[in-house]
């Protein structure tokens, strides 16, 4: 079973789901934690930081994905700046000495360490975890880096990197910084399932061992043909804003998914992305029923769910032993 930290409506465990894997999720948002309880997920309502492995004796597998405001290019940045200070505190906790997170600054930075203390408590009290999933944005794989060397010398086998998840069966562009790792035996990033999108480059086109990417339209028959404009990625500047026509994967799904513009071949406005249809860009199905308030955020936040699939696969899946000729 997976322990998933900061569960957020449900990606990860969805994912896990797909993988074959049950879970348990902790998520101190209300409005998160009632899509979650609304799709059957089972869940504790409450702050990772007051909980523990000795709480969830079942758990064998830890997860999370630790907010990202703080070290995403679309936020402040104080994670960013911070990050000397959570390298530092990163490697102060491999030694067993005390770090107080105060000192980064933004409380939720301090909040990328939660899944270090877990782990390293539960190597303390002798019942390890036997397989370790986390996602951030790109710009937190320094993070990971520092955690791998932590979890080596505790006797892990660690992968960290980027992932694509167009790569991964998402009709969305979307980078995130993974960490796998595995106590007994090797462990490897999961191989993509297709190819990476390019813009102006054919969806056929590319490593004929890998399938094409995802369009929007293939995730969104229904919605016919139509282009996303979308100031993602723009700096926030109106003058740089991106277009994305359906026949390309969609543009990473945030919070902010319900100002993107869509239009027709004449120019003409279409009703914008419902939170189904959000929903699904981020891999979840259909049906999945989103609760609560602020939906958007919900469905921006969330881990996308084959992504978080073929990680809990890489994490759990022994993988054959490497014999040397």
């Amino acid at each position: 079973m997976i322990v998933d930290l900061f569960a957020g409506p449900g990606g990860l465990d969805h994912g896990a789901a797909l993988a074959g894997v049950p879970s348990i999720g902790i998520e101190w948002d209300a409005n998160a934690v009632a899509t979650r309880q609304a799709a059957g997920l089972p869940t504790v309502h409450g702050d990772v930081r007051r909980y523990g492995p000795a709480d969830f004796p079942a758990a064998t597998v830890l997860a999370g994905g630790p907010p990202c405001q703080t070290f995403t290019v679309a936020g402040g940045g104080a994670g960013r700046a911070a990050l000397a200070d959570v390298l530092h505190a990163v490697r102060r906790m491999g030694a067993r000495k005390s770090v107080d997170p105060a000192v980064l600054g933004d409380e939720r930075t301090g909040l990328v360490l939660e899944p270090l203390r877990w782990a390293l408590e539960a190597v303390d009290s002798g019942r390890l975890f036997e397989a370790i999933v986390l996602e951030q944005v790109p710009q937190a794989l320094p993070v990971w880096a520092a955690y791998a060397d932590v979890l080596a010398a505790e006797g892990y086998s660690v992968a960290t990197g980027v992932l694509r998840t167009e790569q991964f069966g998402l009709p969305q562009t979307r980078r995130r910084a993974v960490l796998v790792a595995r106590l007994d035996g090797p462990v490897t990033l999961p191989e993509p399932s297709r190819r990476p999108y390019r813009r102006g480059t054919a969806q056929e086109a590319g490593d004929a061992r890998l399938k094409p990417w995802r369009s929007m339209r293939e995730a969104l028959p229904g919605r016919g043909e139509f282009t996303v404009i979308s100031n993602y990625g723009t700096g926030g500047n109106p003058k740089n804003r991106g277009r994305r026509h359906s026949s390309e994967p969609a543009f990473t799904v945030t919070g902010k998914i319900s100002r993107n513009r869509i239009i027709d071949a004449a120019g003409r406005e279409l009703p914008r992305f419902t939170h189904a249809e959000a929903g699904i860009l981020q891999g979840f199905p259909a049906t999945w029923p989103w609760s609560g308030n602020d939906i958007p955020q919900q469905i921006g936040n969330a881990c996308p769910t084959l992504l978080a699939a073929a990680l809990v696969e890489a994490a759990t899946v022994r993988q054959p032993e490497v014999i040397a000729a």
